[in-house]
């Protein structure tokens, strides 16, 4: 039926798909992303600058443990390029799958990434910050592979109708919108992460002072306070990491970016959830659609 794809038409339409060129795609030379005209897929504009968010991405895992101020720099500037990319599609003409599909997993990645660094800062929140990484890939990939196997011929992920959802709607298609809900939620993370560098109140030490010891303590700032190496048989454990992080900057400015980007990440975690439930409604129409035209369920004598 109409609108209705089985996993094998699926995969034999996009098998038989047109590149730019109006040339069949070939599944078995690599040689296929460059066309006759010169063009090297791999090298357009925009996908240039998701490679280099990949970099700057990978810079500010290798800084993070440690140096929040430089982490978070690299950090943000990967995320803004990522309004950057879609700008210089438009303007060069250079809209293609790969790029979309580039931008998506560097997106997903590096969010998880940054997830996964704070569950370990603060393992009191790990089950929390492990249900966001869990929603988020879940809800992106269900919606994907739903826009993929019951969508139009080449339809976008975020070409989304009024009629299937007004907020799904207006979040792809409004790019204000889309920018500030992944900007902020990006930029509350980011706090969070610069949190664990400043608040007690989220990321207690894991040293306390020594009982029996007034005035004595192996908090930072004590003139008692001893080389970490004294005390962790590995400066890579949770707690020379800790005690390495503890006090290095102030934590006024962090809790105030949390405060403003608090909602807007709440909201979009929201929004994740309705695409999940909205995708999941989309596969199980096709599945009844499909089942009806086989004749399924077939009545029992």
């Amino acid at each position: 039926m109409a609108g209705v794809k089985t996993r094998k038409q699926t995969a034999e339409a996009m098998s038989s798909q047109l590149n730019g060129n109006g040339r069949a795609h070939g599944a078995s030379s690599a040689s296929r992303a460059f066309s006759e005209k010169g063009e090297n897929i791999f090298l357009f504009y925009p996908n240039i600058i998701g490679y280099s968010r990949i970099v700057l991405a990978l810079a500010s895992l290798y800084y993070m443990p440690l140096h929040p101020r430089t982490c978070s720099l690299l950090y943000s500037v990967s995320c803004l390029l990522d309004a950057l990319d879609g700008y210089a599609a438009r303007y060069f003409n250079q809209s293609t799958k790969f790029g979309a599909v580039l931008d998506m997993v560097t997106d997903r990645c590096t969010t998880a990434c940054l997830l996964v660094f704070l569950s370990s800062a603060w393992p009191r929140w790990s089950l929390l910050f492990q249900g966001l990484i869990s929603l988020d890939f879940a809800s992106h990939y269900m919606h994907m592979f739903a826009t993929l196997s019951m969508g139009e011929a080449g339809q976008s992920h975020k070409k989304v109708d009024k009629s299937r959802s007004r907020i799904l709607n207006l979040y792809y298609n409004n790019k204000t919108v889309l920018f500030i809900f992944c900007a902020l939620n990006e930029v509350f993370f980011i706090a969070l992460y610069l949190l664990s560098f400043s608040s007690p109140t989220l990321s207690p030490s894991l040293l306390q002072p020594l009982p029996n010891s007034p005035g004595s303590s192996v908090q930072p700032g004590n003139p008692a306070y001893p080389s970490p190496s004294t005390l962790f048989a590995s400066p890579y454990s949770a707690g020379a990491l800790e005690l390495a992080r503890a006090n290095k900057m102030d934590s006024w400015w962090p809790w105030a970016i949390a405060g403003i980007s608090c909602p807007v990440m709440l909201l979009k975690q929201f929004i994740n959830v309705v695409q999940l439930i909205k995708a999941s409604n989309w596969l199980a129409e096709g599945d009844i659609k499909a089942r009806e035209a086989m004749g399924l369920p077939k009545k029992r004598k």
